[in-house]
């Protein structure tokens, strides 16, 4: 396997800090351990024990129920589960990789950051694994390398939508709206009463990109200018596109005093305790919050289209790769087979409340029901980060850093739209 270039290194290292949605990384290879087999004269028997790496730190606990169900049926293998701190992982991951101490098995970012890593020869391409046919390509398609291999086992399909408090809207007379005027109209109407209409922060700026991956589709009406945006027909100074900037900023007066000082946790803590009525995140937010406060009346809307629809915006989050300099590559591929399976699947789902990218998987929580079948009926890409994501910096992480100084008030809408298509016109090539 060939070695990665300083060059290319710089090259994920950029990449990466524009991919920490979602919410790390490096750490030992796994090691073998022997021990005794019972009985007199017995020859000794190997245990393999398999270092796992992730983002998700509050996935701790979940993800004891998924290995357990693993070890039981592969006797001899053991996993441990360290996950690294999310605004963290891309930074030790590369580091590890890079001094040959990465896991065994890694969580890969979805799309450029992850596909930069393949690309780089770290990772053992996955194209055998048993079950990987049954994925859908879309979703293959968030770690295939520029060699057509596949290098990531999809984990999940994620939405993002704005999540409300039913009891909040019940006591106020207040309904989901039907348009973006409706959408402020109702914000109006929260404010006036003393209650912060939306839980929003601007430290972390992962996720300015990600509430405009919510917002801005319903400006531009979803797939249609996306198709065109790919094409070249439409670009980022748009007028559609300027508009979904100048909403960002809009929507201003309706976030908490001092937002771009607070982070996630502070947001997701401000909306699971009922201080704000709106909180625009991912599917993957919907378990911590359910934990954080068992009986909170939550249910979520997707955005309205300014062309009378609605839309919900998905993406791949993340797949499970195997490293190329792992000593134990036979034992992580087998792990590499059970998260393709329907049994791996719906244990996920489950645990997580989140949405399988194995297909036919059921879910028990009804609002994960609800975002899955809103997904394969309104679905539309995260373009900044399925389609955008590339450059260095990327595009996505332009955006990220202009809408923070948007919000320091140092750079106008129209300054980010013509940012963001100055660094978009550096790499990105039209389809046609």
């Amino acid at each position: 396997m060939k070695k990665a270039s300083s060059g290319f290194l710089a090259t994920v290292m950029a990449l990466s800090l524009g991919l920490a949605a979602c919410s790390g990384g490096g750490g030992g290879g796994g090691t073998a351990t022997t021990e005794p087999a019972k009985g007199d004269g017995a020859a000794e028997s190997k245990e393999v024990n398999l270092t796992m790496t992730s983002w998700r730190v509050e996935d701790v606990e979940g993800y004891k129920k998924i290995i357990a169900a693993f070890e039981a049926q592969n006797p001899g293998i053991k996993i441990s589960f360290k996950p690294q701190k999310a605004t963290e992982y891309n930074t030790i991951l590369n580091t590890a990789l890079q001094s040959n101490s990465a896991a065994d098995i890694i969580q890969l970012r979805p799309y450029a950051t992850g596909i930069a890593i393949a690309d780089g020869g770290f990772l053992e391409p996955l194209d055998g694994v048993k079950g990987l046919d049954a994925i859908p390509k879309e979703a293959l398609d968030s770690a295939r390398g520029k060699d057509g291999k596949v290098y990531g086992v999809p984990l999940s399909l994620n939405s993002t939508q704005i999540y409300y408090n039913k009891k909040i809207f019940t006591d106020n007379g207040l309904s989901e709206p039907k348009s973006w005027d409706e959408l402020i109209a109702l914000a109006k109407a929260l404010k006036a009463k003393n209650i912060t209409p939306f839980a929003f922060g601007a430290k972390e700026s992962w996720l300015l990109s990600l509430s405009h991956g919510v917002i801005a589709p319903g400006t531009y009406n979803g797939n249609a200018f996306v198709e065109k945006m790919l094409k070249g027909d439409a670009s980022m100074t748009s007028p559609e596109y300027k508009a979904s900037i100048q909403r960002m900023k809009d929507l201003t007066p309706y976030f908490p005093d001092h937002f771009v000082g607070l982070d996630l946790n502070d947001i997701r803590a401000m909306f699971a305790t009922e201080k704000a009525a709106m909180f625009i995140n991912g599917s993957f937010e919907l378990e911590v919050i359910q934990k954080m406060n068992p009986n909170l009346q939550i249910d979520f809307f997707p955005m309205p289209t300014d062309d009378g629809k609605q839309v919900i915006t998905t993406w791949v989050d993340g797949s499970y790769a195997v490293n190329a300099k792992s000593p134990h590559k036979a034992e992580a591929l087998k792990f590499m087979e059970f998260m393709a399976t329907p049994t791996f699947g719906e244990l996920f789902a489950n645990t997580f409340k989140r949405i399988s990218a194995i297909p036919g998987v059921k879910v028990d929580d009804p609002l994960v029901s609800k975002m899955a079948q809103l997904s394969d009926t309104i679905s539309t890409p995260y373009a900044a980060l399925v389609h955008f994501s590339g450059g260095d910096p990327s595009t996505k992480k332009v955006m990220e850093n202009d809408l923070q100084g948007m919000y320091l008030d140092k750079m106008t809408p129209e300054q980010v739209a013509d940012d963001l298509q100055k660094s978009l016109e550096a790499w990105f090539k039209p389809s046609k």
